[in-house]
């Protein structure tokens, strides 16, 4: 009666040695008792050299606490403990055998590790299972880039890559309400390019871009990552200062105003100078909403139209 049982674990290790995931069995000292084939393929290691080795002569980078605590756990709780990519890459440093499907040359892992008991119920070895999930990990990874993108595209002004006017009024929003729970200062600047409709008149649309562009970089390059920077419309930006009072602000207009007045497009051989006008709000218990906040920022704007252009207005 004990061929037949014989026989029977003689094809479930067959079935163990040529199942396309990785196997391998640890007793209490880390000692290799098992190491099946594709854990031979994939790290290039023989079973014959596997087996009665450590865990972590084959692999040394494993005597880190992630990977002892896991295999601690099972051996003190006697349940499994399941891993996935998403937590840590892979538990083994594979290469890939055929990278030229995949945008990564490593294999992407989730695993699981099994205790194993003794005919009195003891857990004795523990069994490491892995499974190659790689195309998963790298197709969920192209998901969130393409939706992080089309976010980016949505928020985005296609011409100057500020903050399109839709996600900025929300930045607007967001910041108008947060203030009501804060007592730090922050400020709000509009600004436009004076002149603008004779520069598109006199030299074209294309010119005028060019103004836009070069308006947009020198913001983006004199402003801080906290602030944020919007295209309102036409030549027409915005600037969330936050932390910043009027004197914050107004040094910071002062800068762009200047650094803008200096630059120079090139037209044919011909130099073109513009410069811009600017309107700064702060704030305070007096506005009572984010569109009211604007609205003040954009009388401090007509007010520097008024008095000469080229020059920065505070909201009274």
């Amino acid at each position: 009666m004990q061929t037949p049982v014989f026989e029977d674990l003689h094809w479930l290790l067959d079935v163990l040695q040529s199942t396309d995931i990785g196997i391998l069995v640890l007793d209490r000292q880390y000692n290799v008792e098992m190491f099946n084939r594709f854990m031979q393929v994939h790290s290039g290691i023989s079973g014959m050299d596997a087996v009665d080795r450590t865990i972590f002569e084959l692999f040394p980078y494993l005597t880190d606490e992630w990977f002892t605590r896991r295999v601690n756990s099972v051996f003190d709780l006697g349940v499994p403990v399941y891993t996935t990519y998403q937590e840590r890459d892979a538990v083994f440093d594979f290469p890939l055998k055929l990278p030229i499907h995949h945008e990564t040359g490593s294999m992407y892992q989730n695993s699981t590790f099994v205790p194993l008991r003794s005919p009195t119920d003891i857990v004795e070895k523990v069994a490491i299972v892995i499974y190659d999930v790689t195309s998963t990990a790298v197709n969920s990874k192209k998901l969130e880039q393409a939706k992080e993108q089309l976010l980016y595209l949505s928020r985005t002004d296609k011409l100057t890559g500020l903050s399109n006017r839709g996600y900025w009024q929300e930045c607007l929003e967001q910041e108008y309400h947060r203030n009501l729970r804060s007592e730090e200062p922050v400020t709000l600047v509009m600004l436009d390019i004076d002149h603008f409709k004779n520069v598109n008149d006199n030299y074209g649309h294309a010119v005028g871009d060019q103004a836009i562009c070069q308006v947009s970089s020198t913001l983006l390059e004199l402003s801080r990552t906290v602030d944020v920077c919007g295209r309102y419309g036409g030549e027409e930006f915005c600037v969330i200062l936050p932390n910043t009072n009027i004197d914050g602000a107004m040094v910071f207009c002062e800068r762009l105003r200047k650094a803008i007045e200096k630059l120079e497009l090139n037209i044919d051989g011909q130099q073109l100078s513009f410069t811009i006008s600017l309107g700064v709000a702060m704030l305070d218990n007096t506005v009572n909403s984010a569109h009211q906040w604007l609205v003040c920022a954009d009388k401090a704007l007509y007010a520097s139209k008024e008095g000469g252009r080229n020059k920065t207005s505070v909201y009274q």
